[in-house]
């Protein structure tokens, strides 16, 4: 355990683990669970539909983080969140082998999803209590960085790992039954950890002197100034509607390459997604991602908007041209999946960048809190009926609609007005 000269605990000893434990619940829902229902075989439609609905937690994560504010401690809430976390994920992996398994693991998967947006809420508060602002500016690369390589544990490590016991087993439902309690081991670990070695900030102390009608009536007064910003309308548009095509697209992209090449799929196995999607695709994903940062940084967001637009569009063709060659060379796969995480990645950066832009003011915290339940909503609708189109239209011209529906997004950011010096290192607002 690293100890700071005044005895304090260091903030290396929990701030990896701590973003390590935020990540991983989201990649789980969103994604983990995608490729073992498509490998117990569940339909497409149903996969998109159910794991879809499993954004609404954070569709709503505004409107309950007043009251995790008001109720405990966010170190409370961080350590009581690790142990149902970890207590959700043992039920996933008990449920797995049963003949009801998919209602009983979805029900288990809402658990996760409702304590992991809690978990987000009491993360980030408590990084911004246990943390002095300069160390808040010091250790914001490390936190980001640990929270993507919770993505690659999650989405590569995790999924190559079912793959392997899928293969020297020959149980489906056994392999992802161990993932599961492996992970249920760790947020058990996670949670006796974290109470022991989280901090005990002073400023960290639950709000006795508001009640809950105060807090209620003041998010009331917050949301009602959102909806008063300039240019609402638009803003609104934008974010519902930018992550249009790529919501489709995301909910669809491990089932293909899951798939056999008879119904218009890949038919890659478990351990070879885990890697293609879970290790390369991230590292094309982080990469478009500090690219985006700075350039953004050099040239304003003003500039680079249209430029990141088109690229998180237009390399999606690249699962146009897969599920037509329907190749074998796992080299094209892993590059033509590296390219399209760098264009999501590169055009990702716009639109959380404008998310903060329009939060400027007042109640900027609250503001982008808000923003972000939108961005789950954008994604929610969408991906809920992309499995039943893809069963509709085959691979093949699913993919096709994915680029027709780009012109939705193009529309929206044409509607959008933005300070031509928001984004330049030399702003300082």
């Amino acid at each position: 355990m690293k100890n700071t000269p005044d005895g304090k605990i260091s903030p290396w000893a929990w701030i990896s683990s701590l973003y390590l434990a935020e990540g991983l619940p989201y990649v789980a829902v969103m994604s983990i669970s995608v490729i073992m229902y498509k490998r117990l075989g569940i339909s497409n439609s149903d996969i998109a539909l159910y794991t879809s609905l499993l954004y609404l937690p954070w569709i709503v994560k505004p409107f309950w983080s007043p009251f995790v504010d008001l109720l405990k401690t966010k170190r409370w809430w961080i350590v009581t969140m690790q142990i149902v976390l970890g207590g959700g994920f043992a039920g996933i992996a008990f449920c797995v082998p049963v003949p009801f398994f998919f209602q009983a693991t979805l029900a288990f998967f809402w658990l996760l999803a409702f304590a992991s947006a809690t978990h987000d809420i009491a993360a980030d508060g408590f990084y911004m209590h246990g943390l002095d602002t300069n160390q808040q500016a010091m250790f914001i690369g490390i936190r980001n960085t640990f929270y993507r390589i919770a993505t690659v544990v999650g989405q590569g490590v995790l999924v190559i790992l079912a793959g392997f016991l899928e293969r020297v087993s020959g149980n489906i439902a056994f392999a992802w039954s161990i993932t599961f309690f492996t992970l249920a081991g760790l947020f058990i670990a996670f949670g006796f950890y974290h109470k022991f070695i989280l901090p005990k900030p002073d400023s960290d102390n639950r709000r006795v002197s508001l009640t809950a009608d105060q807090i209620l009536g003041e998010f009331v007064k917050t949301f009602v100034s959102f909806f008063r910003k300039p240019q609402v309308a638009a803003a609104l548009f934008f974010m519902l509607t930018f992550r249009f095509a790529e919501a489709q697209l995301l909910k669809l992209i491990n089932p293909f390459l899951l798939d056999s090449k008879e119904v218009g799929g890949l038919g890659l196995s478990t351990g070879e997604v885990g890697f293609v999607y879970g290790t390369i695709g991230i590292i094309g994903l982080t990469v478009g991602g500090i690219i985006g940062g700075i350039a953004v940084s050099r040239g304003g967001l003003k500039k680079w908007l249209w430029p990141m637009t088109l690229s998180m569009l237009l390399t999606a063709v690249t699962f146009v041209y897969l599920s037509f060659s329907q190749t074998d060379n796992l080299f094209v796969i892993n590059l033509c999946v590296a390219v399209e995480q760098f264009g999501y990645g590169f055009g990702f950066t716009a639109y959380m960048l404008y998310l903060m832009y329009y939060s400027e003011g007042e109640h900027k915290t609250a503001h982008y809190a808000i923003c972000t339940g939108f961005m789950a909503l954008g994604m929610m609708l969408p991906g809920m009926v992309a499995g039943w189109l893809q069963e509709l239209l085959g691979y093949n011209h699913f993919f096709i609609w994915v680029m027709i529906c780009s012109i939705v997004p193009v529309i929206a950011v044409s509607l959008l007005k933005i300070d031509p010096g928001y984004g330049l290192k030399k702003d300082k607002k």
